[in-house]
């Protein structure tokens, strides 16, 4: 199973979107320092990130292309309403 996901940190207000097979995992990584860090655009200034949306998939063809769809302007404006939804300052 495949998940696609969105991360938010409320420190800069930038959203990550990725695809995973293990997102708790990939979250820790997105978080972490050293070693354990994953990805320039997350670097350890720009967190801490949180989880705030996911969608499973069957094929990794499909996340990717649901993935694609999220980084759009449209799929963008759809997370934000999320977050605006959920999370507070």
């Amino acid at each position: 199973m495949f998940t696609v996901y969105a991360i938010y940190s409320q420190s800069t207000g930038k959203i990550y979107v990725g695809q995973t097979i293990d997102v708790e995992t990939r979250l820790k990584q997105h978080n972490g320092s050293g070693v354990e860090h994953l990805g320039k655009f997350t670097a350890q200034n720009k967190g801490p990130w949180v989880l705030v949306h996911t969608e499973k998939f069957t094929t990794r063809s499909e996340a990717l292309r649901r993935e694609k769809q999220l980084k759009s302007f449209r799929g963008r404006e759809f997370i934000r309403n999320l977050i605006k939804e959920n999370i507070r300052p």
